[in-house]
């Protein structure tokens, strides 16, 4: 009898547990990794080099101003070489400069101030005109815009003050107030009221419909209105009528100055004149043109901060 013989198959064999590899450290894969790399005898490497200078895009910026002033310079130059000595030279005038601007803030009497003195108060009354002008003329603009029966009633008149010369308030403000300073300021008020009136209106008439239709809908207050809605739109306008109440502000005290006397830099140069100080009366056209540049200067960085697009003078 043959016994039958079971065969049990063999148990799978387990796989003996694999042995950790050490990971390679970084100096091993830095050494690898430029045994890798193709030779390149005899090239050295070469550093990163930082990006050029835009020497033509700063000459751009540089060189038109500079050219610009030489020729200033140059056509004052030669009008002082054929008047004989009658017209001062930029030399002469840049010498009494710096004895001007050497002392610019000494007083001897009410007559007898320093540049610095001068100009202060020619900003002093700047500052008092084109506050009240912009505190009467940035509401008015906004209701003129927003109401069409104040819009026509206000046009004849605003076309019909707007284009007087500046100087012909003054003798009415000198009749009302009695004085020679609220007469100046009067004539800045009257003067620079126009530009923030007629560009805060034309802002505020020029608001999407959409959004005035999305008030109504929501039954918004006209405070709401005017904060939330016309206020963020109408300001680029507000600021452009800003920027040019200033300027022409600067322009007429200068005048105003002159025929009222007292203290201020159109005063100081009328003094000037009547002394026959021509190198005196440059510097103050100098002194003129640079804190108007300065203001107008300001007002831009101003519209700027509260505007998303670029201000340009």
């Amino acid at each position: 009898m043959v016994a039958a013989v079971f065969h049990t198959p063999d148990a799978p064999e387990q796989a003996p547990p694999a042995t950790p590899v050490a990971q390679p450290t970084q100096a091993v894969r830095t050494v690898a990794a430029n045994a890798a790399a193709p030779a390149r005898a005899g090239i050295p490497e070469l550093p990163a080099t930082a990006p050029g200078i835009d020497w033509r895009g700063i000459a751009l910026k540089v060189l038109p101003p500079i050219l610009g002033i030489a020729a200033l310079l140059g056509i004052w130059a030669l009008v002082a070489i054929t008047s004989k000595g009658n017209f001062p030279s930029p030399a002469e005038t840049g010498r009494q400069a710096l004895v001007i601007f050497g002392d610019p803030f000494y007083s001897k009497g009410p007559n007898d101030q320093g540049i610095g003195w001068n100009v202060l108060a020619s900003l002093q009354r700047v500052g008092l005109g084109f506050g009240l002008a912009a505190l009467v003329g940035i509401p008015l603009g906004f209701l003129i815009g927003r109401f069409a029966f104040l819009s026509r009633m206000a046009n004849p008149v605003i076309s019909l003050l707007r284009p007087v010369s500046p100087l012909a308030w003054l003798p009415i403000g000198l009749m009302v107030f009695k004085g020679a300073n609220p007469a100046a300021i009067w004539t800045i008020f009257i003067c620079s009221i126009w530009p923030m009136v007629i560009n805060t209106a034309v802002g505020v008439q020029r608001v999407p419909a959409d959004y005035m239709n999305v008030a109504r809908v929501l039954q918004l207050s006209e405070w709401k209105i005017v904060t939330k809605i016309l206020l963020p739109s109408v300001l680029p306008y507000m600021l452009t009528g800003v920027r040019l109440a200033v300027g022409t502000a600067w322009l007429v005290i200068v005048a105003a100055e002159m025929l009222t006397g007292g203290t201020g830099i159109g005063f100081w140069l009328w003094d000037e004149w009547n002394n026959l100080n021509v190198k005196n009366i440059l510097i103050a056209i100098g002194v003129i043109g640079i804190v108007g540049l300065l203001l107008e200067a300001a007002l831009i960085k101003l519209a700027s901060a509260f505007t998303y697009e670029d201000v340009k003078s």
